[in-house]
């Protein structure tokens, strides 16, 4: 699909919220993003996609919006989302923080840096912490200036992975000591990261760990770009993968199909990622090692070229609900 010009300023926001089991208050958090408060459409923003997942009771918002509008756009997510959900009472099987748990963003355009979604991060959290009081965030990526520390290392200091994380221990960048209504949010910029979670036929979490640990980038053979936990979920084990994108030219390591590594550019600086072929036929190779089989692959939300080209045909066309059109072409 060839760009257009609506697309040369265009950021994604994939906001992961620790709400699912209530799919009306889920989209109503998405209209937030696209709607204002008197219900006029917020011009060059849409909602791409609402990913549910029920057994973790987590969703995944995808906003697309011009530099321009992103983050009034992601804010006023954020602060629906933090009226509604109250983590006190949360229940699910995915490490979480927060009611907004995660707010990373993404260039997605030639004109577009990661500099300039870094300061928009920036504000989009102390817009949240002047919005709603007794909110606080932790930034990440580009957005944690000047040492640009990635979303796992600052999760690892935050207690994220932790079973029972101790949020009021946690020392915010933005905001008071967390509370228990609202959490901790981690907020932040960073080349396109890909959710690519793999489920395989066993409930046996060690077999499940140890395959996420062979995947897992900072392991010898690893895959490049490719943090992954392995969760329990719906009576399987699911490898729960975020698959960053890397600078420069792809690996040699190809997919499934024989499929390449795809590439993007920011400011003319090549990135590529781990196709999700690829990382099936691993988890499948080292699963089948013990007899174990894969169920399925599932992407939550869309490839960085998928994404583009899907919010350039939103926008063009008006559509600021566009989940609700993908929802009828899977029907």
């Amino acid at each position: 699909m060839a760009h257009s010009a609506i697309g040369q300023r265009l950021v994604a926001c994939l906001l992961n919220v620790s709400e699912a089991r209530r799919k009306e208050l889920v989209e109503t958090v998405a209209r937030a993003a696209v709607f204002d408060s008197n219900g006029g459409r917020r011009e060059g923003t849409t909602v791409l996609n609402i990913f549910n997942d029920q057994d973790y009771n987590r969703s995944v918002i995808t906003i697309v919006a011009s530099i321009d509008c992103i983050k009034e756009a992601v804010l006023s997510a954020c602060e629906q989302a933090c009226r509604l959900i109250d983590m006190s009472a949360y229940a699910g099987g995915h490490p979480t923080m927060g009611a907004v748990d995660l707010v990373p963003l993404y260039p997605l355009g030639e004109e577009v840096g990661l500099g300039d979604c870094a300061k928009e991060a920036r504000a989009v959290a102390a817009g949240l912490t002047e919005r709603v009081s007794g909110t606080s965030a932790f930034f990440f990526g580009w957005a944690d200036s000047p040492q640009h520390r990635g979303l796992a290392q600052r999760r690892k200091e935050m207690g994220w992975f932790r079973k029972n994380p101790d949020t009021g221990a946690s020392r915010p960048d933005v905001g008071p000591l967390p509370q228990k209504r609202y959490g901790l949010t981690g907020i932040g910029a960073s080349p396109y990261v890909m959710n690519c979670n793999v489920t395989i036929d066993t409930q046996d979490l060690a077999l499940g760990r140890s395959i996420a640990m062979s995947i897992r980038e900072s392991t010898p053979g690893g895959i490049p770009g490719v943090q992954v936990l392995a969760l329990p979920h719906e009576g399987a084990v699911e490898m729960a993968c975020n698959v960053e994108s890397m600078k420069g030219n792809p690996p040699s390591q190809v997919g499934e199909r024989g499929e390449p590594w795809p590439t993007f550019s920011i400011g003319g600086q090549l990135y590529c990622h781990a196709p999700a072929s690829l990382i099936t036929a691993r988890v499948a190779e080292l699963a089948g090692l013990q007899g174990v089989v894969t169920k399925g692959t599932a992407l939550v939300g869309f490839t960085p070229h998928e994404c583009r080209g899907l919010a350039e045909r939103a926008l063009s066309l008006g559509i600021a609900e566009f989940w609700k059109e993908l929802r009828r072409l899977h029907m």
